[in-house]
């Protein structure tokens, strides 16, 4: 919603009926809730994209209720970029608002030229919080993440500086990503003697990936740990986009690096089948994707991108039909 002031300046008013709609789920054993729908900012927020359209998409998402936006360093293009621009986003609308947002960064991957701009190092770490609260004009993040593991650097070394951001004011929980289960629980365990709250890991998970069921969530679950996750569309296969086979001009059509032509190739039987199933639930496939994913143990949130508003808007849409038949749930996993 928009108004006027005196000066005829537009002035940001956020729908007074937000929260009285979306579901808010535990971070484990937590004190905090996070929204099931989650806005992540990985694509369509750097400096490459239309500023003004990535405004109307964070307006909208906490319109309906999301007050979870997630970061990470090397989003863009260019690296940082989303963040510098996340940050004119708050500035120019969500001041007043900071404390009903639960904002995340996180560091691990490429970020800037020499030895000390990637993985899981301390100095890596501590120069990309400081970085990344510059970008966007914050004190403190909400959780900042470990983004993925380092095979080289101790893992007491990588918590120990995650441990010391939170205790420095910079954070005010952590999280990993991408971490295998042993990993997972060796990273909980040092994390719980340092006395630091470690609330969420977020991982990779839809119909089509299922790895995180081999192990990982029983981790998290007896760590009292969540799991938010990301990619549950794989990249636009879980859509009604490619029912009919690969449209011109989609993300499999031009062969990108994170969907290839092959990848829709080999799953469109599965894809149709599970259209199908969608379609007789009232839901689009990327509804019922995401609302089957809210019914996995220990998913407290999923992380959608969004091009528009209105894509946000039908993603949200999954949560008013968020139930399965048994027998829906046998057909999808025939299918996944």
């Amino acid at each position: 919603m928009q108004i006027n002031d005196k000066s005829g300046v537009k002035t940001y008013l956020p729908n007074a009926s937000r929260y009285n709609t979306m579901k808010y789920n535990r971070c484990g054993k937590s004190g905090v809730l996070i929204p099931a729908i989650s806005l992540g900012l990985w694509h369509n927020f750097g400096f490459v994209d239309n500023l003004q359209n990535g405004r109307d998409i964070v307006r909208c998402a906490f319109d309906l209720g999301i007050t979870h936006f997630d970061l990470a360093n090397n989003y863009g293009p260019p690296f940082g970029s989303a963040e510098e621009n996340f940050g004119t986003i708050l500035k120019k609308d969500f001041k007043p608002y900071r404390d009903e947002l639960f904002i995340a960064s996180k560091a691990g991957y490429d970020m800037w030229p020499g030895p000390y701009g990637n993985l899981g190092s301390r100095k890596y770490l501590m120069a990309s919080i400081d970085q990344s609260l510059q970008r966007m004009g914050l004190d403190y993040v909400d959780i900042f993440y470990h983004h993925r593991p380092d095979p080289d650097t101790p893992l007491e070394e990588t918590m120990v500086a995650l441990a010391d951001i939170v205790r420095q004011g910079k954070a005010l929980y952590v999280g990993i990503s991408n971490y295998e289960p042993k990993e997972t629980a060796m990273a909980s365990k040092i994390l719980k003697e340092l006395k630091v709250p470690f609330i969420l890991h977020q991982a990779r998970y839809s119909i089509f990936d299922r790895w995180v069921e081999d192990g990982l969530l029983n981790t998290l679950e007896t760590e009292g740990v969540g799991c938010i996750a990301f990619s549950p569309l794989a990249q636009g296969m879980l859509t009604n986009k490619y029912v009919n086979g690969i449209p011109e001009g989609s993300r499999a059509a031009k062969d990108q690096t994170y969907l290839a032509k092959s990848d829709v190739e080999q799953n469109i039987d599965r894809i149709k089948v599970l259209a199908a199933i969608a379609d007789k639930r009232g839901q689009k496939l990327s509804q019922m994707a995401i609302a089957w994913l809210l019914n996995q143990p220990n998913v407290t949130s999923v992380l959608v991108g969004a091009s528009s508003p209105k894509q946000l808007e039908e993603n949200v849409g999954a949560l008013a039909k968020l139930e399965f038949s048994d027998e829906e749930l046998k057909l999808i996993r025939a299918n996944s």
